[in-house]
């Protein structure tokens, strides 16, 4: 296929992805999605298209700009920006033309703005030492070590084995098992080499000749070469010029190559180097507090632990949550320590460059009160105490403690419908909960979830659970209305999910209440009665007022100009639905859609009769009460194995983020009286939100 044949028919197909972004492509709601995946796949295969297809997709951005097509900017953006760290070779010119985009994109708002920003910053680094994306890129995916960019991420694969069927569990397995097993460490960085000295040197690299010289090569003398070229990349980012920074690479390749001079052998054209896969871990969701091990894990493999049961003891030293059994060799894991200055002026310890006219004296000192931006940092990120002044000694300055950086990453994406969704919220609530108490994870990992909806075809094994996929999938149709992107590529994800909630009192007296949180739905229904009096009262109370039960329920309101209302009913009522996703964008974020059906009691010439009359309104909190203490059952998320029984009472609101709820609480301690935030307080982010990503983002 010639230039003319192969630009026309990457053209077609980048129109034919576009026009399925407008919904006028024939093809079946089965094959969304391919096109793109067959354009990359396209790519991979041959990396030396990547040019033309580059040049095409700033056309038709530029073409999208000019018609204000705005649902074409940031898929097309996304295509070319994947095309681009992967291309061997990419003409300056065509660079500053995507650059020049991406900074008009900052006068649009989110998320065209943020999406602009971050890849102009890339663009940035990619002009002044080409081939930093994909070095990084895959020095981060597969966790290679290098001094120069110590950066790592991982995506963790989490499906529940009791919602997907085992040949799909097993398939998934064997997959990702077979992806690792087919690359290594000494691959990956033959391909970081070759990419980054092709990049620089572009026609006059040897490629062929240098990937064999690379596999020739011991794999010490790989290590050193790859360490090189990573320093001298990364080196580039402080600003030097485009020419140091090809002089460097160049001696690197002449290093390496020996006494082969480069451009002797006939090129037939920049080749390319196509991405390696990146570190998968497949999981079964099995224990409730696997992914908080694993995370942890992550930022601290076994290799530098004493033993896998006393990860817990070793990362959270202060005040550890949950111990975790077993634990031989951790010991208290409470520590202190002992201070050796006795507060008199002699005993200090004599200075390590003494001089004549300075002698050390204890002088007052003012403590700098911190501000409630700095204490929040802090707070948030890094501790539970504000700054102050490190013990040390008297005279001499402080070295100020360098703030954390999350060098490691990972990417959860949840496999599933609604409900493997409900636990990954109980999951991230608890591990929200453990950092309020005691900071790890937050400073170090930047932690991202993404969501893959998968339906089993078969039905389920219980009546009363939803078998339609829409059904199930709620989630996953709310984000895709957010994001055409996903909608026609993976119909998943979404910029932001709705405020969480809590809730739940039992009929036992006995028996303590509950403490739950949902994510999408919230379903209660009458209980069947247990035993033969309350049968047989049942059985009374439906032929006089009809099924269901008698229930009370107190709310605010949420009205169309956005204020509260208080409203209080008593009606007869066989259940109600609390739905946490928003049919419509106008519904507006944070509110619960509630459905509570009344049964009706009409009496005429030919008997009585009963009707089912629905009432549906919006509300941030809710109580209901079972009048006359019939239990009824609560099940969340579409989940049945999160259903609760006996329930005769259940208080809904939005989730408040652990941290915000602790500071809360030290203030309360201090200020009875303050019924208002202040302080630290209104600085904390006060609901806790569930962060899913997409293609636009995570928009706050």
């Amino acid at each position: 296929m010639d230039s003319s044949e192969l630009e026309s028919d990457i053209l077609r197909r980048v129109r034919t992805l576009l026009r399925e972004l407008d919904g006028h492509h024939p093809s079946c709601q089965s094959d969304r999605g391919m096109l793109r995946w067959t354009l990359h796949k396209r790519m991979d295969q041959n990396p030396r298209t990547s040019c033309v297809l580059v040049s095409i997709l700033v056309k038709e951005l530029e073409r999208a700009e000019r018609g204000d097509l705005r649902h074409y900017i940031i898929p097309l953006l996304h295509t070319l920006m994947y095309t681009l760290i992967q291309a061997p070779c990419i003409p300056d010119e065509l660079c500053a033309r995507v650059y020049d985009f991406c900074k008009r994109l900052l006068t649009l708002p989110k998320p065209f703005c943020t999406i602009g920003l971050d890849y102009a910053s890339r663009l940035q680094l990619e002009r002044a030492a080409p081939g930093t994306l994909y070095q990084r890129m895959v020095i981060s995916e597969q966790s290679l070590h290098s001094a120069a960019f110590p950066c790592q991420e991982r995506i963790f694969i989490f499906a529940d084995p009791e919602l997907l069927p085992e040949a799909i569990c097993r398939a998934l397995a064997m997959d990702t098992e077979a992806a690792q097993v087919s690359q290594s460490p000494r691959g990956c960085m033959s391909c970081v080499v070759t990419h980054a000295l092709q990049a620089a040197l572009r026609d006059t690299c040897d490629t062929p000749g240098l990937w064999a010289r690379l596999q020739a090569l011991p794999p010490g003398d790989l290590e050193h070469w790859f360490q090189q070229v990573v320093a001298a990349v990364e080196g580039s980012e402080g600003g030097s010029e485009r020419g140091q920074h090809t002089a460097r690479l160049e001696r690197i390749y002449h290093g390496l190559m020996g006494s082969s001079p480069a451009g002797n052998d006939p090129q037939e054209g920049l080749q390319g180097t196509p991405l390696p896969s990146p570190n998968i871990s497949f999981h079964l969701w099995t224990e409730d507090e696997q992914l908080w091990k694993e995370l942890v894990l992550f930022l601290r493999p076994l290799s530098q632990s004493c033993e896998p049961e006393c990860l817990g003891q070793e990362l959270e030293p202060l005040e550890m949550p949950d111990p975790l059994p077993g634990c031989g060799c951790c010991g208290q894991s409470r520590f202190s320590v002992l201070s050796t200055d006795s507060g008199i002026e002699r005993d200090l310890p004599a200075p390590e460059e003494p001089c004549e006219r300075s002698r050390l004296h204890r002088k007052g000192g003012i403590k700098k009160k911190p501000s409630p931006l700095d204490s929040v940092a802090l707070l948030q990120a890094g501790g539970g105490k504000a700054p102050g002044k490190p013990p040390g000694r008297a005279g001499v300055p402080p070295e100020p403690a360098a703030p954390l950086q999350r060098l490691h990453t990972a990417r959860v994406v949840l496999l599933g419908d609604d409900r493997v969704l409900g636990r990954l919220a109980q999951a991230f609530l608890s591990l929200r909960k453990r950092e309020a108490r005691r900071v790890f994870l937050t400073p170090r990992l930047d932690l991202q979830f993404y969501h893959i909806p998968v339906v089993p075809g078969q039905p389920q094994p219980s009546a009363a659970e939803h078998t339609d996929p829409e059904e199930l999938c709620e989630v996953a149709g709310y984000l895709g209305r957010a994001d055409p992107w996903y909608e026609s590529n993976i119909s998943t994800l979404g910029h932001m999910i709705p405020k969480l909630a809590t809730m739940v009192l039992f009929q036992d007296p006995a028996q303590e209440p509950a403490e739950d949180v949902f994510l999408t739905e919230l379903l209660t229904q009458v209980q069947d009665s247990p035993s033969h009096r309350e049968l047989s009262t049942t059985k009374r109370k439906s032929t006089l007022d009809g099924p269901g039960m008698d229930l009370t329920v107190t709310c605010r309101r949420v009205v169309l100009s956005e204020r509260h209302k208080e409203l209080a009913l008593s009606l007869h009522s066989t259940g109600l639905l609390m739905k946490a996703i928003p049919a419509e964008e106008a519904a507006g974020q944070g509110c619960l859609t509630v459905t509570i059906t009344e049964i009706i009691r009409t009496s005429n010439l030919a008997g009585r009769s009963f009707s089912a009359v629905a009432h549906r309104f919006r509300t941030r909190s809710i109580k209901v009460r079972s009048s006359e203490q019939r239990p009824f059952t609560v099940r969340l998320d579409k989940d049945s194995r999160r259903t609760y029984r006996d329930v005769v009472g259940l208080e809904v609101s939005p989730c408040l983020e652990p941290s915000y709820c602790l500071q809360k609480t030290r203030t309360t301690k201090c200020s009875p009286e303050e019924t208002e935030d202040v302080g630290l307080v209104k600085y904390l982010p006060k609901s806790l939100l569930l962060p899913i990503n997409t293609f636009a983002g995570v928009i706050p």
